[in-house]
């Protein structure tokens, strides 16, 4: 089996992040690069994840016109990223671009196109913060309406909570990736995420990876957390 499980590097420096990796590279199938800790040390962090041989999930949620977002994303595929997200909430235009960028990079550099994932609603949000904004406060009308308009778009993948990941499946095409955060063990303190469901819940229902943050590198022992959960899942 593949190993589905993406260790989110959610730390503040190069240091912690690549400890972390060397820690858990055996029980894990990729890295998530977010905002934090690009923000901090740049791109060559992925060089430095990627220089191990590990796969790279960059989740940088490109969301600006479709020039600059597609500019963005052929910049991902120079770094030799596997993942790479945009907002769905961009726009027709928008996404179209961003495929349309990762597919002809990478022809360039002869490799393999990064998945360009489309993220539909954070996870953090319910239906209140929903209307707060002024979009539909059912949450997974609202999901299933991004989630069509994306595949319409092009994109392969997306990235969803765990509780939409079932209807999802009936209304995509077999092939699509569904990455899903928000993925909790049970014995977390509570957090910011809202809709979550334990690793073998959202596997069972049909996510192709598991973004997983704190319940791995907040453990007293990163690596055995990652391996009971990748045993969880079989």
């Amino acid at each position: 089996m593949r190993n589905p499980i993406i260790v989110a590097l959610d730390v503040p420096n190069a240091e912690q992040a690549i400890t972390l990796a060397d820690q858990v590279a055996p029980a894990v199938g990729a890295f998530k690069i977010g905002k934090e800790l690009f923000t901090a040390v740049g791109p060559d962090i992925v060089r430095r994840i990627r220089a191990t041989g590990a796969s790279v999930f960059l989740d940088l949620k490109f969301h600006d016109i479709p020039n600059t977002v597609a500019k963005a994303v052929a910049s991902a595929v120079r770094l030799d990223v596997q993942m790479v997200t945009i907002h769905t909430s961009g726009g027709p235009a928008m996404m179209r671009a961003a495929e349309e960028s990762a597919q002809k990079t990478a022809l360039q550099l002869g490799r393999p196109a990064p998945l360009v994932l489309g993220v539909t609603v954070l996870t953090s949000m319910d239906g209140n913060e929903l209307a707060a904004i002024g979009c539909d406060s059912n949450v997974g009308r609202h999901v299933e309406r991004l989630a069509k308009l994306a595949m319409d778009c092009g994109l392969r993948g997306l990235v969803c909570s765990p509780l939409e990941i079932a209807a999802l499946r009936q209304i995509i095409p077999a092939h699509a990736q569904l990455v899903t955060p928000g993925i909790r063990t049970g014995s977390e303190k509570a957090d910011d995420q809202k809709r979550t469901l334990t690793p073998k819940e959202a596997m069972d229902a049909g996510a192709s990876w598991l973004v997983i943050g704190r319940p791995i590198y907040a453990a007293d022992n990163p690596r055995e957390s990652a391996e009971k959960i990748l045993a969880s899942l079989t």
